[in-house]
């Protein structure tokens, strides 16, 4: 942390010292110049758009209404949806009673999506734990049947399958294995006996920055599976899609090119544009109730995915970009805002028609950190103080 906190300073003074305001591209001169940067090989063609942050006045564009995949610039989807329908101080719970039948134990969920397989890795993080679960559970049915592990059935609700896998492989490994069955939480209630164990989640609010700093894929579909539900939607990619067109209609974007398939941006099959993302980050850049999404972005050479991205590329530009990074094989994508002096641009590029491979995508990101680079710079309010009075 102090090696990054140093790095971060060196680059900070470097920006102060020795790039000029005049060194910065005006709103009148960025056309041209992106035109020219933009022809670089290595980003193939790519889409791009940049917004006044203040008048939402587009300031350059290329390519913004085609079709383009995201990646996991997708998430920015997820996280909006789930600021507007979850409640971001609440806790996901998960609780172990033995039934009120014998030979049976209850598991009431509420589909927490970041169980831990790992115990300390749970307490570090304040996450539900599932091998603390399972092992007072185990415990508690060995107790309730006379010592024996033998014909005990688990009743569960509000469980991801993959919870459910991962619980019967923890259990089976100490020779218990129950019959696993599925009811619904409103028979998970009057199936509950005596409570043996429970567990929670962090406040949704740390899942959310979590997901969106570090770009994790099963955390943004769960969040936005559990999003779509709170909609009235569908629980399943389907209902995710009706929530992505809704949010983007509720700010008069036509959704008319966007393609769902999942909400993480794993899918190749996935399409945005770069001008309803634009539209869509502008928009959600001036409601406060989505600062949290805006503080859960990675910053340039800082935090999250960025954290190792604009140090070299484009020095002047670190702690001043607030973005998504994605990356596909073919395709590498950014979207977010940066810093300008005076203003605040909404950016997006998609470059999605890539050579395959590690090199060609590094040659993409830093081709977009240097571009981005010719725009960043802080905004330094000039001091006028009063000449001193000559007795």
């Amino acid at each position: 942390m102090r090696s990054r906190l140093l790095i971060l300073a060196l680059a900070l003074a470097a920006l102060f010292t020795a790039t000029p305001a005049s060194a910065v591209l005006s709103a009148a001169s960025i056309p041209a110049a992106f035109e020219e940067l933009l022809h670089q090989p290595s980003l193939s063609n790519p889409a791009m758009i940049l917004i006044d942050g203040s008048t939402g006045e587009v300031v350059y564009e290329k390519n913004s209404f085609s079709q383009r995949k995201p990646a996991s610039v997708m998430k920015i989807f997820s996280g909006a949806a789930a600021i507007k329908y979850l409640d971001m101080q609440s806790r996901f719970t998960t609780s172990i009673s033995l039934g009120v039948e014998e030979k049976t134990l209850v598991i009431q969920g509420s589909y927490d999506p970041w169980i831990s397989l790992s115990h300390s890795v749970a307490q570090k993080m304040d996450r539900t734990s599932l091998p603390y679960l399972a092992f007072n559970a185990l415990a508690a049915a060995k107790k309730s049947n006379g010592g024996s592990l033998k014909n005990l059935t688990v009743l569960y609700s509000g469980l991801y399958s993959q919870d459910v896998a991962n619980l019967k492989s923890f259990w089976a490994k100490r020779s218990f294995k129950p019959v696993m069955k599925a009811i619904n939480s409103d028979e998970a209630l009057l199936n509950s006996g005596e409570f043996v164990v429970g567990d929670e989640s962090p406040v949704i609010s740390e899942i959310l920055n979590y997901t969106l700093l570090w770009s994790e894929n099963n955390l943004a579909e769960k969040l936005a599976r559990l999003s779509a539900r709170a909609a009235g939607n569908s629980f399943n990619d389907s209902g995710v899609a009706q929530l992505f067109q809704a949010l983007l209609v509720e700010y008069g974007i036509d959704p008319g090119k966007l393609i769902v398939k999942d909400a993480s941006g794993l899918s190749k099959e996935n399409r945005i544009t770069a001008s309803m993302m634009g539209h869509l980050l502008f928009q959600l850049r001036k409601d406060p109730k989505y600062a949290l999404l805006y503080d859960s972005l990675p910053v340039a050479g800082v935090s999250g995915t960025l954290r190792s991205r604009f140090l070299t590329t484009a020095p002047t530009a670190v702690g001043l970009i607030h973005a998504k990074t994605g990356t596909l094989n073919g395709t590498v994508t950014l979207a977010g805002y940066v810093q300008s002096t005076d203003r605040e641009y909404v950016f997006v590029t998609l470059a999605d028609d890539i050579s395959r491979g590690n090199a060609s995508s590094a040659k993409a990101r830093s081709a977009i950190d240097r571009l981005l680079g010719r725009i960043a710079a802080p905004n330094i309010p000039t001091e006028i103080s009063e000449a001193p009075v000559t007795p």
